[in-house]
């Protein structure tokens, strides 16, 4: 089930582009676009919490059906600007690139972003580079520089590509800061919270300047529909639910069938066809991205002293609340120190003491007591 369900995420995400084509043909403008979908989407799942109290649970704590999360003002901040900010920018610019090019071309393009947020992390010191992840590297940039060469006969503009990989960019940049946050709130609270943000930003913007010109038809409407209920709603839904199944090497590996479907579907219902060197291309860079994962969830590695533990950090004042589980690289201990491996279970807050009756003397024991 949790294959299935991260397969169809990844075809709800990769039919976005598709829709966002179908709106522009329907007069939809990409102003427009943007604020209908955050909007949207930011009311359905705020009716989704109100309906579904178990989803406002706090996914850290033992018991969820009892503990409802707590959101204090910094997460509230962060949560809500990583909509304002990132969440925003980044779809301003995938929208903008898909004005100019083609659907196809825009996914691969754009996919970029999981070798990037790997480098990053490198760079970072969040995560360490293999000579796996090396060879994925230069695989997925060969794939990339196929992509954007091998145009032959289809429209290639420089802007477009130079958006929709600044989409990437600010993508990486976006799944980077959320990582942060992402394990102290609720998925679906998380979503929300992001997509009001995205809503408050544009709905500014619109306003600075004069106004969005809503006076499209039904048509307009239906494909924006699609666009915030199939391919944001069901999507992040979709998506929760099959990382809560199959772990995120897993999910991440599925979601390499995003832009196969998108570009299947450019192909059935925009008439848009890539080049054999651009398929070539596109491939590698999936191949590449699907290797990265493969190579982070093989079990039994053998260098043991690689592998991330996990710590508790606290990066603020306050109560328990404020303790937050994340990995961080195996310390390395230096002479004179040692290193202590600790195994905690998780059922050990379920273990009740128990109490082992006094011995009573046995009989044989009672004939042999001295008396006098």
């Amino acid at each position: 089930m949790g294959p299935a369900l991260c397969l169809l995420s990844a075809a709800c995400f990769g039919a976005m582009a598709i829709f966002g084509k179908l709106a522009y043909a329907a007069g939809v403008s990409p102003e427009a676009l943007l604020l209908v979908r955050f909007g949207l989407a930011a009311g359905l799942l705020a009716m989704l919490l109100l309906l579904r109290p178990g989803l406002r649970r706090d996914p850290a704590s033992p018991d969820r059906r009892t503990s409802p999360a707590r959101v204090t003002l910094g997460l509230l901040v962060t949560a809500l600007g990583l909509g304002a900010v990132g969440y925003a920018t980044q779809a301003s610019l995938y929208f903008a690139a898909l004005k100019l090019m083609d659907a196809s071309l825009l996914s691969l393009v754009f996919y970029t972003y999981p070798l990037l947020v790997t480098l990053t992390a490198v760079l970072l010191g969040r995560d360490s580079l293999t000579p796996g992840r090396c060879a994925a590297l230069v695989a997925a940039s060969c794939g990339t520089l196929l992509v954007l060469l091998g145009t032959g006969g289809v429209d290639f503009p420089p802007l477009g590509a130079t958006l929709a990989f600044g989409a990437a960019v600010t993508y990486t940049v976006y799944i980077l800061v959320a990582d942060t946050v992402v394990r102290r709130l609720p998925p679906v609270m998380l979503s929300a919270l992001v997509m009001a943000g995205a809503a408050l930003t544009l709905a500014a913007r619109a306003l600075v300047r004069g106004g969005v010109d809503l006076s499209f038809g039904l048509q307009g409407w239906f494909w924006l529909a699609c666009i915030a209920v199939v391919s944001t709603v069901l999507a992040m839904l979709t998506f929760f639910a099959g990382l809560r199944r199959t772990g995120p090497s897993t999910a991440a590996i599925l979601s390499t069938f995003e832009p196969v479907v998108t570009t299947a579907l450019a192909a059935l219902t925009l008439d848009e066809i890539l080049t054999p060197a651009q398929v070539a291309g596109g491939l590698l860079v999936l191949s590449s991205v699907a290797a990265l994962q493969v190579h982070r969830a093989r079990p039994g590695h053998r260098d043991e002293r690689k592998k991330p533990v996990k710590a508790i950090v606290v990066e603020e004042f306050g109560g328990p609340d404020v303790l937050r589980e994340v990995e961080v690289k195996q310390p390395e201990p230096a002479p004179p120190q040692v290193l202590v491996k600790v195994t905690v279970s998780e059922r050990a807050s379920e273990v009740q003491p128990s109490v082992q009756p006094r011995p009573t003397p046995s009989a044989d024991a009672t004939r042999r007591r001295p008396t006098g």
